[in-house]
């Protein structure tokens, strides 16, 4: 599990592990390895996000080592699916080949336009940029609306300290 603490607003946004090993999955930790992304659906609980799903690649998205375009109409079908049994997307993940990531410019038009364009109740959207170290060490996590990216501070209980000394523990 990684949480996050969105702002000022006294919301977290946790990762459940599940989540977190999918996003391990698909580091690109090797030169020929393309990039991969997908959808991220979430429960809301008083002040708790809790992000149980994460999809993707899908077959049909586009892949390149430094691109990656989803599939829009499987994405589309992804998010009526999970809705229907109750989790909400709340906006996108994908991979760089960089060890400390960061969203691009087009990355950042990109959740931009999702904001506008879909009918949702939210303030925006998350942004997951997931690089080569392992999701409990680094991950870049925002949340974004249509004029600005607001980068998300880990929560002090689930910081990449604590996940090293877990490590060593065990």
């Amino acid at each position: 599990m990684i949480e996050y603490v969105v702002g000022s607003s006294d919301q977290r946004l946790m990762f459940v592990q599940e989540v977190v090993d999918h996003f391990a999955t698909y580091r690109q930790l090797r030169f020929w390895q393309r990039e991969a992304g997908g959808s991220l659906f979430a429960r809301f609980a008083d002040k708790l996000v809790t992000v149980e799903r994460a999809t993707g690649p899908r077959p049909t998205d586009q892949r390149t080592r430094w691109s990656y375009r989803p599939d829009r109409a499987a994405e589309q079908n992804e998010i009526d699916e999970f809705h229907r049994v109750g989790l909400h997307f709340i906006g996108t993940w994908h991979t760089h080949p960089e060890r400390d990531p960061s969203p691009s410019g087009i990355d950042l038009q990109s959740i931009a336009e999702a904001v506008v364009r879909s009918r949702h109740a939210l303030n925006g959207f998350v942004l997951v940029v997931v690089g080569q170290r392992h999701p409990m060490e680094e991950l870049f996590v925002a949340a974004c609306d249509a004029a600005a990216v607001y980068p998300l501070a880990r929560s002090p209980v689930s910081s990449p300290a604590s996940y090293q000394e877990e490590r060593r523990s065990a």
